[in-house]
């Protein structure tokens, strides 16, 4: 089982339209079994994946969740004070939503838990085993987890705080999308140098508590090494949208400039993170068309873009764009998975 996280300081950059969207083809069309992590309190994968009904009834209305376990579930051990999390854990299964993959649905009180995700890691850095333990609740989920599925999809936000450090440690690998725009790029910065800053301060931390509690460590789910630090898969661009005169689309020169600078920008921050065994160049899995129309249609459908037809409103022209964004995804999904392959076997 491969986890992953989708990943960037800047929101606004399609990542959860194509963190669904990737999900749904690897499970439909590589026949991965693929689960869902909604681990952003705007909850926007499960609002995509399940509609803004199922949304409304879980999150509005406080209706039952059907024996459905969210991730505010998960983490309520965690905010009482406890080290564990829930053993029992019920997604919404893939025969109940057109994507075709497994959902634990984010929760908007997940932001609630940052401050007891604070607390652990300041206990953490002196070496505090129950610190360590409440911060490795994400290595803890996918090892219940990992017979289960070939993929897990972490869907984070654009925060660079406690709950995503603590997701991203017990995550094997990340990916981030981007935008072309200056902030995205700062993104990429901010998330370089926030990476190198905890991964050696958590090293630290367990060598602490290992001499402190020699062996005890190694009785519960902790990463004891840390494959995020060369866990980085790739990154997307997300297209702008060109002027158009007398119908002919032309480049704007400054989001050209910021095309070409976004290589080297994110082999600056980010290529220290990328395994050994692969060149960098293949880092860029593809670029990510601008869909107009399509995405609002799919979310009123509640259906990966490749999946919607004439019933649910499809016209004109919105046949060929959704076949090109399939033939563009599908490209991805290669680079994504031959990228994969490459750092596991390193």
């Amino acid at each position: 089982m491969i986890s992953l996280s989708m990943f960037n300081n800047k929101g606004g950059v399609g990542k959860t339209t194509l963190t669904c969207n990737l999900a749904a083809l690897l499970a439909t069309r590589y026949n991965k079994r693929v689960l869902v992590i909604d681990c952003d309190p705007q909850c926007n994968s499960t609002q995509l994946i399940m509609g803004e009904a199922y949304a409304t009834s879980l999150y509005w209305d406080n209706a039952d969740s059907n024996g459905v376990t969210t991730i505010k579930d998960i983490l309520q051990k965690i905010e009482d004070g406890d080290s564990d999390i829930i053993a029992n854990i019920v997604p919404v299964m893939s025969s109940a939503n057109r994507f075709q993959v497994d959902l634990i649905p984010g929760h908007p009180a997940l932001s609630i838990v940052e401050d007891r995700l604070g607390a652990a890691w300041h206990s953490l850095k002196g070496g505090d085993l129950g610190g360590i333990r409440q911060t490795n609740w994400s290595t803890a989920l996918c090892r219940v987890l990992e017979s289960r599925y070939d993929l897990i999809f972490f869907d984070l936000g654009p925060s660079l705080g406690a709950l995503n450090r603590s997701i991203l440690i017990g995550c094997d690998r990340f990916v981030t999308p981007m935008g072309t725009d200056i902030f995205s790029i700062l993104g990429v910065r901010n998330i370089g140098e926030w990476l190198n800053t905890w991964t050696d301060l958590y090293e630290n931390a367990l060598s602490l508590c290992e001499k402190s509690f020699p062996n005890r460590m190694k009785n519960y789910p902790i990463s004891l090494t840390l494959p995020i630090k060369n866990g980085f898969s790739g990154y997307t661009l997300q297209q702008y949208i060109t002027k158009s005169k007398q119908g002919i689309r032309r480049p704007t020169k400054a989001y050209e400039e910021i095309i070409n600078n976004v290589p080297a920008e994110v082999a600056a921050a980010l290529q220290a993170f990328w395994g050994p065994n692969k060149d960098f160049s293949a880092a860029k899995l593809g670029d990510i068309p601008h869909l107009y129309s399509l995405i609002p249609l799919a979310q009123s459908v509640s259906a990966p873009i490749m999946s919607l037809k004439s019933q649910d409103g499809l016209v004109g022209s919105q046949f060929q764009s959704r076949d090109e964004y399939v033939a563009i995804l599908t490209n991805l999904a290669n680079n994504l998975m031959s990228n994969l392959d490459s750092q596991l076997a390193a």
